[in-house]
């Protein structure tokens, strides 16, 4: 399978672009995905075997930026966390995910998020100013 990536909601041309270079730059395909696609399976998208289309058009939306990677190797994964793509939602397809919609993912990895940001509030409130 080629390294892919699905990309949610990059509203801005110039970011977009910026994002498909530097995917582009590591081999890999990027292919934005519509909101009435949003229904289908992950895996579906990816061009994995074994999935099929949703029957039916996506009920639910959302518009949040969200990137997910298909079939990336450790080292396509160093070089895009070092190229500096910033999509605070994104996620690798993995045998658990892949049978979720787009819908169902982006609410599991929004949570993800959220419970990681107030981890990270809580910390930084912790932290002494004073402490080296």
């Amino acid at each position: 399978m080629m390294a892919g990536a699905l990309l949610y909601n990059v509203k801005d041309a110039a970011r977009l672009q910026k994002i498909r270079f530097a995917l582009f730059k590591l081999g890999i395909s990027g292919r934005t995905v519509a909101p009435e696609e949003f229904s289908h399976p992950v895996g579906y998208l990816c061009g994995l075997e074994g999935f099929s289309a949703a029957e039916e058009p996506a009920a639910d939306s959302f518009s949040d930026e969200m990137l997910v990677l298909c079939g990336l190797t450790g080292a396509q994964l160093d070089a895009l966390r070092r190229s500096r793509v910033l999509i605070p939602l994104k996620a690798v397809v993995t045998e658990d995910n892949a049978a979720w919609s787009s819908i169902k993912l982006h609410d599991e990895l929004f949570r993800e998020h959220e419970a990681m940001k107030s981890v990270r509030a809580k910390d930084a409130k912790n932290r002494s100013p004073h402490r080296k």
